[in-house]
């Protein structure tokens, strides 16, 4: 990945139109995953604001920036009309909207693929098109909290909102974005469109299989804390440091683990075999709690750096915009805000 700007046209989705109707959260962060992809991404938006999300100075949307943005009421004729014009001319239309809303409003899918039958149309609802649930609201926390993902995540006392990266962006829009390009792949092969659809329930779940597999396997328990990847194994959780910050540690792999060892000076205090001894943990977690609070954060990272011991700076957002391994790859702009065109690299 290079930090030379980008040729637009040399981007594999240069050339694709698509139209997102105005939603929060996942739909615009998937559309704008596409828009870095090089789709030319228009977003039709209500004349007065519904009111949706968190209210932010356009300035700062950066889900939305790049795009095209125009205002219809889908709610008038006229407005129907012009966005129908819209999406005739377009390959994908992307919609958040609470099942069956579209079709309300006069956009069904089977009509606009009978009008416009190579256009790809995602669908991302909250819950689901189908159950109880199916009509309700709900944000990222609630779809966590139904997908069993909020009850793993946090400290032993109580479960901690991951932010809304997991359910919103790590489950809602990338299994849409995904699910829209296979089906731009497969319409290159026949020529027809089609209907994607998911929900950020559905994209969550689809998240957690690994922790089903650990479970069966008897390498995962219920409790929160206790397991290998939840902070539970002292080589794999945050550590205070002098300067009350923090440093991250992810030595899973025993020689990972062993150069850990080395750069904290603890290869004769602890024994590397035991590393996945459970009965060890609480002893070995403390060990290495003491050993990290006598030296800076900054320190830490210095010493580990050259080394595979997986142990990292904890850095605030505006500390990861500054960084130099992040700058050397381009991953944000002078402002300091990141640059989605710079999370997939290409090469022609």
């Amino acid at each position: 990945m290079s930090a030379t700007p980008l040729d637009p046209a040399s981007l594999p989705l240069a050339g694709i139109k698509i139209i997102e109707l105005h939603a929060i959260g996942p739909v615009p962060f998937a559309g704008q995953l596409l828009r870095s992809l090089g789709a030319d991404v228009q977003r039709i938006s209500p004349p007065a604001d519904p009111g949706l999300g968190v209210s932010t100075n356009p300035r700062f949307d950066i889900s939305n920036a790049g795009k095209r943005p125009v205002a219809i009421d889908l709610k008038s004729a006229d407005g129907l009309a012009q966005a129908r014009t819209l999406i005739d001319a377009a390959d994908v239309l992307l919609e958040g909207f609470r099942p069956g809303v579209i079709e309300r409003l006069g956009l069904a899918p089977a009509q606009l693929l009978a009008s416009n039958p190579r256009l790809v149309i995602g669908r991302l609802s909250g819950w689901g098109a189908r159950g109880a649930l199916a009509d309700r609201a709900g944000h990222d926390i609630n779809y966590l909290a139904m997908a069993g993902l909020l009850n793993a995540i946090g400290t032993a006392e109580t479960p901690v909102p991951p932010l809304n990266v997991v359910g919103d962006y790590g489950g809602g829009a990338m299994h849409l974005a995904v699910g829209v390009l296979a089906q731009l792949v497969r319409r290159g092969i026949d020529g027809r469109g089609g209907v994607v659809e998911s929900s950020i329930l559905a994209g969550s779940v689809g998240l957690s299989p690994i922790f089903y597999g650990l479970l069966a396997a008897g390498m995962w328990t219920l409790p929160r804390a206790a397991n290998l990847l939840d902070g539970g194994a002292p080589y794999y959780r945050v550590y205070r440091t002098a300067d009350a910050k923090f440093v991250a540690v992810g030595a899973i792999e025993p020689k990972f683990y062993a150069q850990l060892l080395q750069v904290t000076g603890l290869s004769d205090t602890l024994d590397p075999k035991k590393q996945n001894d459970r009965s060890t943990w609480p002893d070995t977690a403390r060990i290495l709690a003491e050993r990290f609070a006598q030296r800076t954060r900054d320190e830490w990272a210095v010493a580990a750096e050259p080394t595979d011991a997986c142990l990292s700076p904890v850095l605030d957002l505006l500390e990861a915009a500054a960084h130099p391994h992040n700058r050397a790859n381009g991953l944000y702009r002078d402002d300091p805000f990141p640059q989605p065109d710079r999370t997939i690299g290409f090469t022609r």
